[in-house]
């Protein structure tokens, strides 16, 4: 529809967590070099922000620069019993998951050896983490964490979620777990430099030659949404579906209030 007009090649502002228009900011570039650390290191990881934030995002950017040397098993609805989340690992890590727990931790054990004598590190990524169900899920994550070697553990473990999963690890009885965090990393929203910034770098990914948006239309965006990527996102495609039905090439801030009335998004910020 509207990439002809503009002159893109795909949508700039896809809902789909593409990690090709990952965006850098400088949040983004420490929370992506600190999980490859935390992965090098074989740590236990927390990434947490708000909805929207890009979290998923990144963990896609992560998993494309880790390659295959670090099998990922990326869970992404862990809304698990402790046995569901085993088999789940084992699946992930392509085994046939046998049926009791002590099986399926044999299983686990011994595949994550075969994988490391052969040079091989992988990586359980555990999605949108505050929905898993219960303390007894929870802990079966850090008895994962105890598989290791003598100088090195064989697993490495990144729990990515929304604020309630860092007040619900703060709580006392997670403190065994809490203490095997090695990294914590909260992805704020943009600023409103990294706002424009991420505009102009989603247009060109997309093949535009020209970003329609004024500075003001995206000082506007950025007020709405708080410097959101998601909600960034919405504006943004609204705006220029807007614009393209009535034969616009620019983008003015009148475009952007509309959307956000359209989104009923108005007061969501301040």
């Amino acid at each position: 529809m509207f990439e002809e007009f503009f002159g893109f090649a795909s949508k700039p502002f896809g809902k789909t967590p593409d990690p090709a228009f990952l965006y850098e900011s400088t949040q983004h570039r420490e929370a992506l070099a600190r999980l490859e650390y935390a992965v090098e290191e074989k740590e236990l990881a927390l990434l947490v922000g708000d909805i929207g934030s890009g979290k998923t995002t990144l963990s896609r950017a992560l998993i494309d620069r880790l390659g295959d040397s670090h099998p990922v098993v990326l869970l992404i609805n862990p809304r698990l019993s402790p046995t569901q989340l085993l088999r789940s690992v084992a699946s992930g890590l392509g085994i046939q998951p046998a049926r009791f727990r002590n099986d399926l931790l044999d299983q686990i054990h011994t595949r994550l050896f075969e994988l490391y004598e052969e040079h091989r590190e992988p990586v359980l990524m555990i999605d949108e983490a505050q929905l898993i169900p219960t303390k007894a899920t929870f802990d079966e994550i850090r008895l994962l964490t105890n598989f290791q070697l003598d100088d090195q553990n064989l697993l490495s473990v990144i729990l990515i979620g929304q604020p309630e999963l860092d007040e619900r690890l703060d709580r006392s009885v997670y403190a065994p777990l809490r203490q095997r965090i090695g990294l914590r990393y909260f992805l704020g929203p943009l600023s409103l430099e990294e706002t424009i910034a991420y505009i102009d770098h989603r247009i060109r990914v997309a093949g535009g030659g020209r970003n329609p948006f004024s500075r003001a239309a995206m000082t506007e965006i950025h007020t709405v949404s708080g410097g959101i990527p998601r909600l960034i996102n919405t504006l943004a495609t609204t705006a220029l579906l807007d614009a393209f039905g009535e034969d616009a090439a620019s983008i003015e801030p009148p475009r952007i209030a509309a959307a956000a009335r359209e989104h009923r998004m108005e007061h969501a910020h301040g």
